[in-house]
């Protein structure tokens, strides 16, 4: 339950207030009932409360001086305010003492309950983030009795390299710090929440030396528990642990194993989700920095693979030539000409599998999307001049925190470019099928000319040109083609004394057999009875 304080200098708003409001089925208490802000003051002094609801205009203290007050020494008291018609514009400025919200007079139950809803949902938050702080220190005090800053740093130097070797393994051995093994790999560890790809609120991000604590500690008691290694915090926000074997041969599945346990045992005990970057293994302590640096770069990848993940540097694809998506780009451009989403969407599956299997980075993904968004525009502006491509996408794309979240921006902006072209409609399908029609008949002497010649002159899918084509001719395109080529025989017959085979393949039949069955069927008489009938 949250504790309310009723402040107003009417006894009627009061006494109907306190009456009408179901407090406990919406998760209050009414602790108390004040006449003025100076009343508010002494009550809470004595007994604080969680939301205070107030009038404007009180004698002695009135309500944005209660509002001060409440701001400046209980800051996490949530603040209602009545106010009267004319006094609006004045409550406003109690904007800079963080009013929750304001209530014009007169009020109604339902107006109030709403507001007393949405409060308590805010509550509910701080509430929450507040157990999570809780829990993060019993966690923190649990795994960092025996911690130390200093052993920490010295094992930044001796991995990052920022300090001479020797130096370094003498600055350990000093700190009783021994490290094992022959054959070694780093594996950085960085909290989500902190790193480019997080989408909590600044506000939520406090407590950053806190959190790394937590996982560097669980992370160096899993270590220990096998003498498999050793982790150290690298900075506020990222851990390192530093993995030795007594082999040289690789045993990836293990460390595997030991992330998974980490990322884990870490959910488990704050809440909090963890990526980890898996360096190449070297074999002496002098190549840790080039263990370290494929370790840090494998979590730029988060933009491509996620969070939560284990990123290893042995499985990383190259990135390919950006050629590579040429075909695909090209794909989607024809699609869009065609008016075809179906055919552009399928490529676009295609293109966001192909990046994160190949780790691809943010600035090449970037490059693609910008391509992309073009095509879409270009194409689309050509029908319609009044489509446009404001700033904010190509922002939101490049500030985008994942490949999926960018995929989602462009996806909205095509989906806009798509009913563009709808809105376009008839006028546009007319268009096309009439450049179809004058092709067919530039080309019907080609033997070989079918759907997907035109289809490809057209920049549109064979679904699509069928559709459009049905809709604007009522015929369907082997019917159209057909009524040419019968046409022009028909003109050839008339105006010369060629012979059947000889006008069959001019008009486009390869079977001078199959062309009389055809001319037959279409005019009701052989090419000789036509030709004896109406020869020129």
């Amino acid at each position: 339950m949250y504790k309310v304080l009723l402040v107003d200098d009417e006894f009627l708003i009061r006494e109907a207030v306190s009456a009408k409001i179901q407090w406990k089925e919406l998760g209050f208490e009414l602790a108390g009932l004040c006449e003025n802000g100076r009343q508010a003051v002494a009550f809470i002094e004595e007994d604080p409360v969680d939301v205070v609801l107030t009038d404007i205009c009180m004698p002695y203290l009135d309500g944005m001086e209660l509002s001060k007050y409440l701001y400046e020494n209980c800051p996490q008291t949530e603040i209602i305010i009545f106010s009267g018609y004319g006094e609006f514009e004045y409550a406003k400025q109690a904007l800079q003492y963080h009013v929750s919200e304001y209530i014009l007079k007169p009020v109604t139950a339902r107006e109030l309950t709403k507001v007393l809803v949405s409060v308590r949902e805010k509550l509910d938050r701080k509430r929450k983030q507040e157990r999570k702080m809780d829990q993060l220190n019993e966690v923190y005090h649990k795994y960092t009795k025996n911690e130390s800053l200093i052993i920490s740093k010295a094992l930044s130097r001796l991995v990052s390299g920022t300090q001479g070797f020797e130096k370094s393994l003498k600055e350990l051995k000093e700190l009783g710090v021994k490290i094992h093994g022959n054959a070694f790999r780093v594996v950085a560890a960085e909290l989500d929440v902190y790193s480019e790809y997080g989408d909590m609120e600044m506000d939520s991000k406090k407590g950053s030396s806190l959190m790394s604590f937590v996982v560097e500690n669980i992370s160096d008691e899993i270590l220990r528990r096998g003498d498999l290694g050793i982790a150290y915090r690298d900075s506020d926000h990222s851990v390192c642990l530093l993995i030795w074997k007594h082999a040289k041969q690789e045993n990836t599945k293990q460390i595997r194993e030991i992330c998974t346990e980490i990322q884990e045992t870490v959910r488990r005990a704050a809440g909090l989700s963890v990526s980890m970057g898996i360096g190449c293994c070297v074999t002496s302590l002098e190549e840790l920095p080039y263990s370290y640096k494929s370790a840090s770069e494998m979590l730029r990848y988060r933009y491509a693979k996620g969070t939560g993940v284990i990123l290893d540097c042995g499985d990383r694809q190259c990135e390919e030539n950006p050629m590579t998506l040429k075909k695909e780009l090209k794909a989607a451009a024809e699609a869009v000409k065609g008016f075809d989403q179906n055919r552009f969407e399928e490529i676009l599956r295609t293109i966001e599998t192909w990046m994160k299997e190949r780790y691809v980075n943010r600035n090449t993904a970037s490059g693609y999307f910008q391509q992309i968004i073009q095509i879409i525009y270009a194409n689309v502006s050509q029908a319609d001049d009044s489509f446009a491509l404001p700033e904010t996408v190509m922002a939101a794309v490049a500030d985008a925190n994942s490949i999926e979240a960018a995929m989602d921006i462009l996806r909205e902006y095509a989906a806009k470019g798509f009913l563009a072209l709808e809105h376009i409609g008839q006028p546009g399908s007319k268009r096309q099928a009439a450049k179809a029609i004058d092709y067919i008949r530039e080309n019907y002497g080609n033997q070989n000319l079918g759907l997907n010649q035109i289809c490809e002159y057209l920049n549109m899918s064979t679904s699509r040109f069928s559709s459009i084509f049905k809709e604007a001719t009522g015929k369907t395109f082997t019917e159209v083609l057909i009524d040419v080529r019968i046409q022009n025989a028909e003109r050839l017959l008339r105006q010369t004394r060629l012979k059947n085979y000889e006008i069959a393949e001019k008009v486009g039949f390869s079977d001078p057999h199959y062309f009389s069955q055809v001319f037959k069927k279409m005019t009701g008489k052989t090419p000789k009875e036509y030709a004896r009938e109406n020869s020129e």
